[in-house]
């Protein structure tokens, strides 16, 4: 079944500083993962054609919480905390990792992840435990190479090809492609694998109204 969702109506639900605080463990959820700096709330504000819905900040960091979005009904996608930023207190970012390890590893509804990189500084130690960590959990992988404007049209696809031959060492289901929140590339390829990663959740409610219809 392929869907085509209309990523605009997506917002903002809840905040929480860890899994016990989040909704019910239901649906088809799709997180947002990167390092501070990697543009991880420009993308998600280009993906839905929306100014602020992610809170972008001069400060790189600041995203303390896991936030949920509403994507469509069953659908959310959601932002967890921004890792790797040296200047955030070792206790902070240790507070962080624990948050984000725990939802990546107990959160049953997720079913798709998107990591987010700076395409001149891709494939850091913690984007790597992050890929491996998903493929070892049989999670699809989408790898946004973020600032792809930065490069010049040879220097981009040579950066792209290197880093889609090096995640052929992960396994599993791994995909990379080049994103530009400010030229809006790579956004509709985005929008596609997350259609076909949320579908599944469009089946599940054309069930149940069959079913209902078939005990009227």
């Amino acid at each position: 079944m392929s869907v085509k969702i209309s990523y605009q109506n997506t917002h903002f639900i809840t905040s929480a500083p860890d899994i016990r605080h989040l909704p019910e463990d239901e649906g088809i959820e799709i997180a947002f993962a990167g390092r501070s700096n990697a543009g991880k709330s420009s993308s998600l504000n280009r993906l839905t054609n929306q100014k602020s819905l992610a809170k972008t900040s001069k400060t790189p960091g600041r995203t303390q919480l896991i936030n949920l979005f509403k994507v469509a009904d069953g659908c959310h996608i959601v932002d967890l905390p921004g890792y790797g930023f040296a200047q955030v207190p070792l206790e902070m970012k240790k507070k962080w990792q624990k948050s984000l390890g725990e939802y990546l590893q107990k959160r049953q509804c997720l079913k798709g992840l998107v990591v987010l990189m700076d395409i001149r500084h891709p494939m850091k130690d913690l984007d790597q435990q992050l890929i491996y960590w998903a493929v070892d959990s049989g999670i699809p992988v989408q790898v946004l190479l973020t600032k792809a404007d930065k490069l010049k049209s040879g220097a981009r696809k040579a950066q792209v090809l290197k880093i889609k031959e090096e995640a052929l060492a992960f396994g599993g289901d791994v995909k990379v492609d080049a994103f530009s929140s400010l030229k809006g590339l790579g956004v509709d390829a985005l929008r596609n694998k997350l259609d076909s990663w949320f579908a599944p959740a469009f089946e599940q409610q054309d069930e149940e109204t069959l079913g209902g219809n078939e005990q009227v």
